[in-house]
């Protein structure tokens, strides 16, 4: 029996190109008539610049200024999703009620994709990758080969331009 796509993770950094890889998400999931899930990931702040940042503040204001940021940004990212969620499917209403979530997690990345993944027990996760140098590729890896690594999930990958 060939899998079906009953639930999609829909990775997402909000770029510009963001848009190609909802756009995937959508048609896959008209196929199975999948639910899609959104998610944005807030990456962690550097040690360093935490510890430094500490210093200057005071532990207790960092942690407190911390959690007033990160409610104001679950905002705004809730809002940047749905107005462009709006936008891309303003043609195609019937898809809107595809869109299941938003989840919005702080961390690394790679890590919170692949958690959330299995959180939600989603079919598929579905990402954009951006191309980079040779360089940037062998220290830095990127997300999505990360993801690639760590899940056990199916994971479309959707290359763009630089």
């Amino acid at each position: 029996m060939l899998p079906s796509i009953k639930s999609i993770l829909l990775a997402t950094d909000l770029s510009d190109n963001a848009t190609e890889a909802f756009k995937h998400a959508v048609m896959l999931s008209r196929t199975d008539n999948a639910k899609i899930y959104l998610l944005h990931v807030i990456g962690e702040v550097d040690t360093s610049v935490r510890t430094y940042v500490a210093a200057v503040m005071g532990e207790g204001n960092l942690a407190q200024l911390e959690t007033v940021h990160e409610e104001t940004a679950r905002e705004n990212i809730r809002k940047v999703i749905d107005d462009f969620t709006q936008k891309e499917l303003a043609d195609n209403p019937e898809d809107f009620k595809r869109i299941a979530g938003i989840e919005i997690e702080h961390g690394r990345p790679e890590a919170k994709i692949v958690e959330t993944a299995d959180k939600l027990d989603v079919d598929l996760i579905v990402m954009a990758t951006h191309s980079k140098g040779a360089i940037e590729h062998t220290f830095l890896g990127s997300v999505t080969e990360k993801v690639l690594r760590i899940t056990k999930r199916p994971v479309y990958v959707i290359p763009l331009p630089d």
